[in-house]
Order: C-alpha cells, then sequence, then structure tokens
C-alpha cells in the first residue's frame, strides 16, 4: 500500500493560522521533597501542527476527497510538503539568497509524515471561498 501525497492541487497552509506545539515527552517523577524530575516517555517526539487552507469551490472538493477517500477519514498516515522548508529560498549567514550557476534562487525541500488530528477538519465560508482549518500530528 503506499502512503497518500498532500494534492499538489491546494494551495499552501495560510501563514496566520500555523500553530505548532511538541507533544509532551516528559513523564514526570514523583519525588519526596525538592524539586521535580523527569525522564523521556519515548523518544520520537511527534509535533502538533495546526493549519488552514483558502480554498475554492474546487478545492474544496480535492480536500474533502483527500481526507475521506485518500486517508479514509484521517485514519491514514499522508505525506504533505513542510510549510516552514518546502519553497523557501536558501540563504547564507547574513541572509542573503543563494543562487545556482543560471541565477535561480536554490529553494529549500521538506516533506511531513503525518496523520490528521483528533479533531476533523473544520470548514467555513470567507466570502466565496472555504476555509479548512485542520490539525496534523507531524511523526518523528
Amino acid at each position: 500500500m503506499t502512503v497518500p501525497t498532500w494534492p499538489t492541487l491546494l494551495p499552501k497552509p495560510e501563514r496566520s493560522s500555523y500553530q505548532m506545539t511538541l507533544a509532551e515527552a516528559r513523564l514526570k517523577r514523583r519525588a519526596d521533597a525538592g524539586a521535580p524530575t523527569y525522564r523521556l516517555r519515548f523518544s520520537g517526539v511527534p509535533k502538533l501542527v495546526t493549519l488552514s487552507v483558502l480554498v475554492t469551490r474546487a478545492g474544496k472538493s480535492i480536500f474533502d476527497q483527500f481526507h475521506q477517500i485518500d486517508t479514509r477519514w484521517g485514519a491514514l498516515p499522508f505525506t504533505m510538503p513542510d510549510p516552514t522548508t518546502d519553497g523557501w529560498p536558501m540563504t547564507d549567514a547574513a541572509g542573503n539568497p543563494l543562487f545556482d550557476g543560471a541565477g535561480n534562487p536554490l529553494l529549500m525541500s521538506g516533506n511531513w509524515l503525518c496523520l490528521f488530528g483528533d479533531q476533523q477538519p473544520v470548514e467555513t465560508i470567507v466570502g466565496t471561498r472555504f476555509r479548512k482549518t485542520f490539525s496534523v500530528t507531524v511523526l518523528p
């Protein structure tokens, strides 16, 4: 079985809705006195990310089909471009963009292996478009 891939026809997630937190990887140990101590619960720490995409009516259908059919209502993992890395220009230490020999900017790439989060995607209407807000768990 192949892992579904995020549809390329969907726009990049909105920057204003991006929110990431790390899952709690620590387990608190009981102490009789003094400061608490912790140990790692697991070695691979997943990221919990909230995203949204603003889509047309056609984009809504693409998103719905991906969620409902390709990932079986969010039960299957999928890959998607990392919105914090994929397509962003590479820069030097001073923040200046890097270029190849032909003068084209060098772009970074990155993918996530993820699952849809606990909540099902939420849909709101914005003018003639649809905002799909959803969370994903990025697997380590």
